[in-house]
């Protein structure tokens, strides 16, 4: 028997997010409920792309005629010289979290950054303007993070690293594009660390630290980590970029000494609206990713 023909409908747009690992991801649970929620017959999908993987996922990427996509660790650097363009910030940063396909090319964009600073005033009550900052890392999400800070106008800005000289390469980066922050550097180690925190009124997490030591890797929590706890108090604000878990210990030890404490989901959620808007053009259901989120975490706890 021929089967009965139908209509042809439209392809669903396609979009998604790499990086590695890729399986703790709740991005596309978050996009998956603001597609629905808007009526737009998108798919949100993750890809595991290793690094020795990224050029050709990123030719497969342009073929398939994606939407766009989102880029997590390690990629969010490495990936510029596969791409065709980037938006000022960006390029400035020299990291992207979010690319989208115009024509035939794909132009990467930097959400990091204002999601950060949306995460910090909407949810953490913070006013930047004249505040004292710390970053803890100085990779994509702490050069990202540098940038949103020095750009919200606040007073000074300390950046740590394991690696001082990548460190001390942010901050010149970020003070040449910034004169009016201080902007210093430093190694990531326990005696810096406590210090830092201590002269800040907000202090950002970005590394892998705290997934690492959930996880069970690298033997627990590092040392410059503990050494954060005595200097944390009632004033202070800590950003932990890592949202699985979605509690770390560090921002667990925040609460507990009267500090208020962000999660990496409320930067999620901020950043993931703006590549909702970026791809879609839609105004992103904030509310309704909140939720979705909201579903996904441990009985009990809700996205800060």
């Amino acid at each position: 028997m021929i089967p009965d023909m139908v209509a042809p409908t439209a392809p669903a747009r396609i979009v998604g997010i790499i990086g590695d690992p890729i399986a703790h991801s709740l991005s596309p649970r978050m996009h998956g409920a603001a597609f629905a929620a808007s009526g737009v017959d998108w798919r949100y999908i993750p890809f595991r792309v290793t690094a020795a993987d990224l050029e050709d996922a990123v030719r497969g990427i342009r073929a398939l005629g994606f939407a766009g996509f989102n880029v997590t660790v390690p990629h969010k650097q490495t990936i510029m010289p596969f791409l065709d363009g980037f938006e000022d910030q960006a390029r400035d940063i020299g990291a992207v979290n979010a690319v989208r396909l115009e024509g035939r090319n794909l132009v990467g964009y930097n959400t990091d950054a204002p999601g950060l600073s949306d995460a910090l005033t909407r949810d953490g009550g913070v006013r930047l303007a004249g505040a004292r900052c710390l970053i803890l890392g100085a990779g994509g999400a702490g050069r990202s993070a540098a940038y949103a800070l020095a750009g919200a106008g606040v007073r000074s800005l300390v950046i740590l690293n394991r690696t001082p000289s990548r460190a001390e390469d942010v901050a010149a980066r970020v003070a040449a594009a910034h004169p009016a922050c201080a902007v210093s550097a430093g190694p990531l180690e326990p005696d810096s660390a406590r210090r830092a925190t201590e002269d800040s009124d907000v202090i950002i997490q970005a590394t892998s630290a705290t997934l690492s030591a959930a996880m069970g890797g690298g033997g627990g929590r590092a040392a410059w980590l503990r050494a954060l706890e005595p200097a944390m108090r009632p004033g202070k604000t800590i950003l932990d970029m890592v949202y699985t878990p979605r509690r770390t210990e560090l921002l667990v030890a925040a609460g507990d000494a009267g500090a208020t404490a962000v999660d990496g989901l409320s930067m999620l959620i901020y950043q993931g609206a703006r590549s909702f808007e970026l791809w879609t053009g839609l105004s992103a259901p904030i509310d309704v990713m909140r939720r979705a989120l909201d579903a996904a975490a441990q009985p009990g706890e809700r996205v800060s």
